[in-house]
């Protein structure tokens, strides 16, 4: 009896050992996920924003967002009376254009099937239109910190805030302005037209109340900013993934993720809007569509690092559009890595040495291609007005 007591006592001590033992390892196991989940947080990178800043001189409000949002739709701002804000810019190509280059002044038509009213009368845009969508977050740090007043513009940031940057379409040439008017005279002209149109001086009164003259170019400035700052995606998969929802992205996507750190390309497209907002000088090819060389910032064929989020909207890619594809784009950095210059009138030793030190390969391109879609989000308002108070077609000359 006592020797089976004895056995029974070994039994149920060996299972005990084992139960214990299988614990420990599960704890082990879940650590070591814990651990792998919390190494590949990665600081030069994020999920956007969940809200918004706006520069302490231009607060939102419904009003003023509705305003902003009628002034981007009517082309009673432009020269022609022809070219609005969202001509180039329209919701249904995510706030940007599927064309290397757009028209403006002296065009017709939509996206990809607009063309020259006479061609030999005002020329193409002179570089690639960005994505509206998230410039409320231009400038933003890996930390997560960005200031409105400043945030850079344009792919040579030339001038700083939404509220600058609306107003710059309106005087360049080529864009909405064209030939009738010089740069001084348009702006005049536009705000003289707006006081003319009932329904305009009602709206500009009720959002800019106290002021003795609500209809200016700063004002309109400040209501385009205000509408196009509720423009933004936030809740892409990356953002998710980010924020801890490991499923939102593939075991592929993840690769591609790690890839991408990986190879340098993280360098500069990092923080929440994968860019870190500097001037590069790469050797993109020149676009023969223009009548001559693009020099960038300060001559020196050097242009801002554009945002990796929705590239499915922005395609074709960099400052003149004459990369078509992500693929191609990723085999021009490959290029640049072999010490390969793309543009006859940029010097190798001139190009940005992150852009030579990439270590991509082809190998890798499919993988991070995978990762940057993951970067799409086509939960942005895609509200169009039904009409503008100018009467005019709505978004411009685009059917």
């Amino acid at each position: 009896m006592q020797l089976i007591l004895k056995k029974t006592y070994k039994i149920v001590l060996l299972i005990l050992v084992l139960i214990i033992v299988g614990c420990l390892s599960e704890n082990k196991k879940k650590n070591t996920e814990a651990y792998t989940n919390i190494i590949k947080i990665d600081t030069r990178v994020n999920a956007l924003p969940l809200n918004i800043k706006h520069p302490v001189n231009n607060s939102q409000s419904d009003e003023k967002i509705n305003l902003g949002r009628l002034l981007f739709f009517d082309p009673i701002l432009s020269g022609n009376k022809d070219v609005a804000c969202a001509t180039c810019h329209h919701p249904d190509n995510g706030y940007a254009e599927f064309r290397d280059l757009s028209i403006g002044a002296n065009g017709k038509g939509f996206g990809i099937n607009r063309k020259f009213n006479n061609p030999n009368n005002i020329p193409f845009v002179k570089r690639n239109a960005h994505t509206v969508l998230n410039t409320a977050f231009n400038g933003i740090t890996p930390s997560k910190h960005y200031n409105p007043e400043d945030a850079p513009m344009f792919w040579d940031s030339r001038v700083n805030s939404l509220e600058a940057q609306a107003i710059e379409p309106i005087k360049a040439f080529e864009e909405m302005r064209g030939a009738h008017y010089t740069e001084a005279e348009i702006l005049t002209e536009v705000v003289l037209r707006l006081k003319n149109i009932p329904e305009y001086k009602v709206l500009f009164k009720t959002v800019f109340n106290e002021e003795e003259e609500p209809i200016s170019i700063e004002n309109i400035g400040k209501a385009i900013a205000a509408y196009e700052r509720t423009l933004v995606t936030n809740n892409s998969r990356f953002d998710k993934y980010m924020r801890g929802d490991t499923n939102s992205m593939s075991l592929g996507e993840k690769e591609g993720f790690e890839l991408f750190k990986k190879v340098g390309c993280v360098n500069c497209h990092n923080g929440p809007m994968f860019s870190d907002y500097k001037i590069h000088t790469l050797s993109v090819p020149e676009n023969d569509k223009l009548d001559k060389v693009d020099d960038g910032f300060e001559k020196q064929f050097g242009f801002r690092t554009p945002t990796l989020r929705n590239l499915r909207f922005t395609t074709p890619y960099m400052h003149n559009g004459t990369l078509p594809n992500l693929k191609m784009v990723l085999e021009f950095y490959e290029d640049l890595s072999f010490n390969k210059s793309r543009n006859i009138e940029v010097a190798t030793n001139a190009i940005d040495t992150l852009a030579k030190n990439l270590t991509l390969k082809v190998k890798d391109m499919s993988s991070i291609i995978s990762f940057l879609n993951t970067l799409n989000d086509e939960g942005f308002d895609k509200t169009i007005p039904e009409k503008v108070p100018s009467g005019l077609q709505v978004g411009g000359n685009i059917k």
